[in-house]
């Protein structure tokens, strides 16, 4: 498991308290300001938790005399009525942040969960699960980071950071052949993954030279196929409208990573539930 932390956490969650609270909590005023409060963070199902760095730092933004003690660490699997955390400080800031705290919480949470009921479906084949482009805008790294604690694995975090030649990037070049030589050309020591929809094009994309082929919406015998074709030529990427279902079979195929956009595209976030007890 990769926790390396995303660099753009603290900016991350100076916007999402800049959205709710604005230019100030007009309900939380209404406490008296020396009020102090407990809070108690529960969830109501299972899952893996992940987010804590997030939820910290909101409240360390807000106010740094908060403290947070931990009883699940990140990563953990935990259970329905599991404690989570305790919360002690100021009254205001505390009510403040709970919303913005929890939304990070319970939806790297969601992400997380998702991908580890995958990667257990995954388990003794070898194949490797990859996340896609397909998180939700201005969560990227985080909802990435949510991949790897759930056991998967990143695909290219943007379009800065690796090639993949898809359906519209081939009909400007005018071929496979003609997009793979410019990608070599343009970008040389970088891995070129190319698109193919059906086993003609996998045949181009293997004398163009393309590292990885994405085998797009192939079924399981054209999958097979695909395998059989390439004998390690290349490595072999299946996606396209891949559920946790079909997971196994797919990689019983031979191929080498199965990307699943529903991973971070289809989201449900984790029931969490934050108690707070007022010390007047």
């Amino acid at each position: 498991m990769n926790s390396r932390l995303p660099e753009d956490l603290q900016e991350t969650v100076a916007r999402a308290l800049a959205e709710d609270v604005g230019s100030g909590d007009l309900t939380a005023d209404l406490i008296p300001e020396e009020c102090r409060a407990s809070a108690t963070v529960v969830t109501r199902e299972s899952a893996i938790l992940c987010g804590g760095p997030w939820f910290e730092e909101v409240f360390r933004q807000l106010d740094e005399g908060i403290d947070i003690e931990w009883h699940a660490a990140e990563g953990e699997e935990v259970e329905p009525g599991q404690t989570l955390c305790l919360l002690g400080g100021p009254a205001r800031p505390l009510l403040t942040g709970e919303r913005t705290a929890l939304n990070f919480l319970q939806t790297l949470s969601g992400t997380a969960t998702a991908v580890h009921r995958h990667v257990l479906a995954l388990t003794g084949t070898g194949v490797r699960l990859l996340d896609t482009r397909k998180t939700l805008p201005g969560l990227r790294q985080a909802q990435k980071y949510a991949v790897r604690i759930g056991g998967g694995r990143n695909h290219r975090m943007g379009l800065h950071d690796g090639i993949l030649i898809k359906e519209n990037h081939i009909l400007a070049c005018g071929s496979i052949a003609a997009a793979v030589a410019a990608a070599r050309q343009r970008h040389p020591g970088v891995e070129v993954e190319a698109e193919v929809e059906n086993l003609e094009e996998l045949e181009q994309a293997l004398a163009a030279g393309a590292d990885i082929l994405l085998l797009d919406n192939f079924d399981l015998e054209m999958l097979r196929e695909a395998v059989r074709r390439t004998a390690g030529r290349a490595r072999l990427e299946a996606s396209g409208g891949v559920g946790l279902e079909g997971l196994r079979a797919i990689a019983e195929t031979g191929v080498d990573y199965i990307s699943v956009g529903a991973l971070t595209k289809h989201l449900r976030a984790i029931d969490l539930s934050m108690r707070f007890v007022l010390e007047r």
